[in-house]
């Protein structure tokens, strides 16, 4: 027998429950824990019973999540059910999705789909009385100011709900329906006739080709349209006949009988019962999409390593709304040599990965504050939040600069590092896509600053890439598919009828990343969140050459894998990072040891370099070119740099020779000796400052320079010159002039200007904005659903009449009291008992008593579903259950 069949055969047995409470109570533990699961919302906090959490269950705000968490097809059938007649059979149901003409697809795919919606409590009833959940009903059904998503209008009889018996009788009239006095029976009448598809094709034989044109327009949704006070014929034909109703002043509507009968009985124009097929745009071998995917890895790693190198001694300024200005992005894009909009990405990457934070912002300050335990209730602050208190007073501007745990993570290994920052982005809800747009607000987003977290990216994100692993290796998936897929699956739901959305065109060129997008088009958002996963995760190297690589999908099915333990936790994130990082470290070549000096003063790295290599290299040379090797320059400005970083001319060279494997150029040897000839010739001091020198004449030259005016030089003795500026001014104009003059302590011992290392204090990373609550693990399903069932128990039992006290508590005397708890704990019954906690808060509590003693009574509570202890004095009043009826089964 087909699943459908048994559905028509379940119409003439048992109606089933009366209401969404006792259909939850009849459900097993399993089914029970399915609905929390799906619907985590209903467990905070955790229902005390079956009533409450149908009661929360049929809440606005629950239900609106649950309907946008259902794929399209079962958000088709809750439409179809609010225009049904409530209750509904499965058989009307089928009939809406189906049409007149049947749909093998729908009868096949609707018996799953009306349990799901029975699962997540959005349907209940028996197979012949289908009841949608009522304030599923008011979301999805029409009324007089606005069609339902399937683009129906009000029904006959809501449409005729304030229209005069007379005008419904001259409808009637009109309509040639006999003429009856009963207003009800005259508006059933009508829908009758408008609910016979033979009867409706008759009455529109005679209309005229205009009115039949209105209808056309109007079949579809949506179903209202506006006329003048005198109407022309056409529309005065359709009016006559009911076939549109006034609403509103100036208004009419196209009846939903009238409607459905005109589309065939089609709540949809097009249902869509089964989910698109992910096309495959490309198929690759498996190592080549690899081996792309790890030069990609490698290549962000460096672009992270760049972007922190020149934040290291202290990033851009932070604005005072937060965020990076445009200014500082473009110069960030420039050293990065990427496009703003990738910059920003990396820029938010670092962010979201805790590598790099404000300096001390007044969020930060506050932050710690309140949660750092070095900052007591006395007011103690620590020298940090000190320093930050000061610096925001005196108008010191913060700047954002690399966190402490940037220096752990440039320690890990290159595999490590990539895995720590995928570890950010999946879950991560800021959206760097959206910087440059607008907000609600109309103000720019900037990188960094507020208004960028979206909640569904990392659903967007993480489905993305489960799709492409449905895949076969190597294939790379359509974009276009892939977005009509997650349309699917995440239906937008909206006032008004679903229209067709216009097939982006095929042309081959990926969309550019970033842009913005409107702030009130959550359709655009979805689709643009698309585009940018799979564009990060090409730039990531998590995919290659639009295909899903093989650490990818380990990335996938090790998170698959911590299922309970949840995707943020430490656990789940260490042992992704373990999987993820073991597949990846093979595609990532070895740090280097050495270079290639050639003749032209430059040297080619021919891969990563080992870090104290390329940090040194980083001092001495230019960098002039990335890609597959890096070409580094040297020029006199960058060994001067090497001079002043403290090394001599004897250490470059030896540095040289030991990491070169080819010969050190002669020309670089020359360029050396000779900047180190002239290095420290010059001595500059503070006094407002001064130049030294044992050579008179370079002395004599300096202040015969055009170009030394500026600097307001004046001889104090043969080998000494004073200046009127300050000695880093003085500096720069020495070398501006050809010379390269050091700088002198107050002892005259030369100062070797080392790189400072600014870091932030202590910062945790932007936490998440999730979409609602995190989905329960088993152990706290098992626990929610034993104490609904306790509660349930507890509630239901009957209890003796006894005086109430207000909020219906039980209310005795304490000797009363104390005598019906020890009466009970002898005989082993069950009480009631109205509880008051230490707060004040007032509940009541079934309660088996055990042991009664100290002025505290100790038992079995059934509505916790665990032994519990109350101080006497704290319980208002004790009733005695009452007598269970034969063949009842007490509560235990």
């Amino acid at each position: 027998m087909s699943a459908e069949q048994q559905h028509r055969d379940g119409q003439a047995a048992d109606p089933g429950p009366r209401s969404l409470a006792q259909a939850l109570r009849e459900r097993d533990d399993a089914s029970l824990g399915a609905l929390l699961r799906s619907r985590p919302d209903l467990l905070h906090p955790v229902p005390t019973d079956v009533t409450q959490l149908a009661t929360r269950a049929g809440t606005r705000a629950s239900v609106l999540r649950a309907l946008e968490h259902l794929d399209r097809f079962a958000l088709q059938a809750a439409e179809a059910l609010a225009v049904a007649p409530d209750p509904a059979s499965y058989q009307e149901l089928l009939d809406l999705l189906a049409g007149d003409d049947g749909d093998e697809e729908v009868a096949g795919a609707l018996p799953a789909t009306v349990a799901l919606l029975r699962e997540r409590a959005l349907v209940w009833g028996g197979e012949g009385r289908l009841r949608l959940v009522r304030t599923a009903r008011e979301l999805l059904a029409p009324s007089a100011s606005h069609s339902s998503p399937t683009g129906l209008g009000p029904s006959v009889a809501e449409a005729t709900s304030r229209m005069s018996p007379g005008r419904i009788q001259a409808i009637l009239t009109a309509a040639g329906l006999p003429h009856t006095h009963d207003t009800v029976s005259a508006v059933a009448a009508l829908s009758g006739l408008f609910a016979d598809r033979e009867r409706v094709a008759e009455l529109l034989e005679g209309a005229p080709e205009a009115s039949r044109e209105v209808l056309t327009r109007l079949v579809w949704g949506p179903p209202y349209g506006q006329v003048t006070a005198e109407p022309a014929a056409h529309l005065r034909w359709l009016l006559d006949r009911g076939l549109l109703l006034p609403t509103t002043p100036g208004t009419v509507v196209l009846p939903r009988e009238a409607a459905l009968s005109l589309r065939g009985g089609r709540a949809h124009r097009v249902p869509e019962p089964t989910r698109p097929r992910v096309a495959v745009a490309a198929e690759r071998k498996p190592q080549v999409v690899d081996a792309a995917a790890g030069g990609q890895a490698l290549a962000a790693l460096d672009t992270v390593e760049e972007l922190l190198r020149s934040w290291d001694e202290g990033g851009p300024a932070v604005l005072r709304a937060g965020g990076l200005s445009i200014r500082d992005l473009k110069r960030t894009a420039t050293v990065l040599e990427v496009p703003e909009p990738v910059a920003a990405f990396w820029v938010e990457l670092a962010y979201a990965a805790g590598l790099i934070a404000s300096d001390g912002g007044y969020v930060e300050e506050h932050h710690e504050r309140h949660d750092r335990p070095d900052a007591d209730a006395e007011g103690y602050e620590d020298e940090e939040t000190r320093d930050a208190r000061t610096r925001r007073r005196s108008g010191e501007a913060e700047h954002y600069a690399p966190t402490p745990e940037y220096d752990a993570w440039r320690d890990l290994p290159p595999a490590e590092r990539w895995a720590w920052l995928l570890e950010a982005w999946l879950p991560g809800t800021r959206a760097p896509g959206l910087i440059g747009g607008r907000d609600g607000r109309d103000r720019t987003l900037s990188a960094l600053g507020p208004g960028l977290d979206r909640s569904p990216a990392p659903e967007v994100r993480r489905r993305v890439l489960e799709l492409m692993a449905g895949l076969e290796p190597g294939q790379a998936p359509d974009p276009a598919t892939l977005l009509e897929r997650l349309r699917w699956e995440r239906p937008l739901r909206s006032a008004g009828p679903r229209r067709e959305q216009p097939e982006p065109p095929r042309t081959g060129v990926r969309p550019a990343y970033g842009g913005g997008v409107a702030a009130n088009d959550p359709e655009a958002l979805r689709t643009k969140l698309t585009e940018w996963a799979l564009l990060e995760a090409e730039m990531l190297g998590v995919t290659g050459r639009g295909a899903l690589a093989t650490h990818g999908r380990a990335l996938l099915g090790a998170e698959g894998r911590s299922e309970g333990a949840g995707a943020g936790t430490a656990a789940a994130g260490s042992a992704r990072a373990a999987v993820v990082a073991a597949l990846l470290a093979p595609l990532l070549p070895e740090p280097l040891d050495h270079v290639l000096l050639q003749a032209d003063l430059t040297a080619v790295a021919p891969g990563p370099l080992v870090r104290p290599l390329a940090e040194a290299l980083g001092v001495l040379a230019d960098v002039e070119s990335k890609g597959g090797a890096t070409v580094y320059r040297f020029t006199p400005g960058s060994v001067r740099r090497a001079l002043d970083a403290g090394r001599s001319a004897t250490e470059l060279h030896a540095f040289l020779d030991r990491h070169s494997r080819t010969p050190v150029p002669q020309p670089l040897t020359y360029l050396i000796d000779d900047v180190a000839r002239r290095h420290g010739l010059l001595r500059v001091g503070a006094a407002s400052s001064y130049v030294r020198c044992d050579d008179e004449s370079v002395l004599d030259e300096i202040l015969a320079d055009r170009r030394a005016t500026a600097l307001r030089l004046r001889r104090l003795a043969p080998t000494v010159v004073a200046a009127q500026a300050d000695p880093r001014t003085l500096i720069e104009g020495l070398r501006a002039m050809g010379f390269a003059p050091a700088a002198e302590s107050a002892e005259g011992d030369v100062m070797i200007a080392r790189p400072h290392a600014h870091r932030t204090p202590p910062r945790t990373p932007p936490a998440p904005v999730p979409d609602g609550p995190p989905a329960p693990d088993a152990t706290l399903l098992t626990a929610a659903v034993r104490a609904v069932r306790a509660g349930d128990r507890a509630a239901t039992a009957p209890r003796k009449e006894t005086p109430q006290a207000p909020g219906g508590l039980p209310r005795t005397s304490p000797a009363d009291t104390l005598a019906t708890v020890q009466a009970a704990a002898m005989t082993g019954e069950s009480v009631w008992i109205g509880h008051v906690n230490a707060e004040g808060a007032a509940s009541q509590r079934l309660l088996a008593p055990l042991r009664v003693e100290g002025g505290y009574v100790t038992g079995y509570d059934h509505t916790a579903d665990e032994v519990r202890t109350y101080a006497l004095h704290r319980i208002t009043g004790v009733a005695e259950l009452a007598d269970e009826p034969d063949g009842a089964e007490p509560a235990r």
